[in-house]
């Protein structure tokens, strides 16, 4: 390996000009940790928050952005016996992707799927291990449940109605243009629902309302969810792009037995995120190798250029993911 590499940081808090073109040492594998040569890195909403100075990266990760990624293995820790140098895989990052190597726990990286190419690969972990975690280990969805999905037409979006799909719920979605919706019902929607002209409590309350709702979006779509929600229905939350803070009356949720829950995925241990790692190979990575389910792909841009894939996402004109060529 050589010793130094190109990687994209961020030289202050700020917009998308702060992601500035540097030089970074290498990084070494800890005991249990895999290097990788990346090929592609995958970019995620946390990043831009990071960028603003809104998401700090947890004590001991790297201060470069980027949460996954797929390439080459090229170097492993002398704990770890499920990689060689040589393999090729897609992996969780604690941090770290926007570079040419990134170091990460081997217990957070999988194969990259038969046939698929290593720009798709790049989409697969933070989404996956979202969706998955959330949608199916903490809302429980189950065959034959109505599933309704914010940001339908986002990275995370899309691989959710996809997996819902698969795993037989009835899927809803909501996204804010026709073109955005027409992809969700591509995907396997039932429905997809234009915010800006819809109203999806009233869509779905005339099904009887939702089992499941995964938000990202906060703020005054909490209490909207609320009447969306059958009883005994169940809300995760995860991520906040208008509020975390609304006010609620906690006496419906009593009254109909309905349960709040939600998560972040990059606090979390490696410990926690292995066993979600280990259930995706199980029960996700099969659909993905049969070619049941992929990712949706936007746009790909040079590393040299993540200031313009920022950009691009802080825009919400993209349907799926973008991803940055090393």
């Amino acid at each position: 390996m050589p010793q130094t590499m190109r990687a994209v940081e961020i030289s202050a808090p700020g917009g998308p000009e702060m992601l500035q073109l540097t030089e970074r040492p290498v990084p070494q594998p800890g005991p249990d940790e895999i290097v990788i040569k990346l090929a592609y890195a995958g970019v995620n909403r946390p990043d831009a928050l990071q960028r603003a100075g809104a998401y700090n990266p947890p004590p001991g990760a790297s201060d470069l952005p980027g949460l996954e990624g797929a390439g080459t293995v090229v170097a492993v820790g002398d704990s770890v016996t499920t990689w060689a140098v040589g393999d090729m895989v897609c992996a969780l990052l604690p941090g770290g992707g926007y570079a040419e190597y990134v170091a990460t726990p081997a217990a957070h990286a999988l194969p990259v799927p038969a046939g698929m190419a290593l720009d798709q690969a790049a989409c697969l972990p933070e989404t996956c291990f979202t969706v998955w975690s959330n949608v199916f280990q903490r809302g429980a969805l189950t065959a034959g449940e109505v599933f309704l999905v914010h940001g339908g037409s986002s990275g995370i979006g899309t691989m959710a109605i996809q997996l819902a799909t698969a795993f037989g719920a009835r899927v809803f979605a909501t996204a804010g243009s026709d073109e955005k919706c027409a992809a969700c019902t591509r995907l396997g929607a039932e429905r997809a629902i234009n915010y800006r002209t819809e109203d999806f409590v009233e869509v779905l309350r005339a099904e009887g309302g939702a089992h499941l709702i995964l938000d990202m979006v906060g703020g005054s779509y909490i209490p909207r969810n609320i009447k969306t929600l059958r009883d005994d229905g169940r809300l995760v939350q995860i991520a906040f792009l208008e509020s975390p803070k609304v006010e609620l009356n906690f006496a419906q949720i009593m009254m109909r037995r309905l349960m709040l829950t939600g998560s972040t995925l990059r606090p979390q241990s490696t410990e926690a995120k292995a066993r979600i790692g280990a259930a995706l190979a199980d029960q996700v990575w099969p659909l993905l190798a049969a070619g049941t389910v992929a990712p949706v792909m936007d746009s790909e841009f040079a590393l040299a250029d993540a200031a313009k894939a920022h950009t691009r996402m802080e825009s919400s004109a993209h349907i799926g993911k973008i991803v940055l060529k090393m």
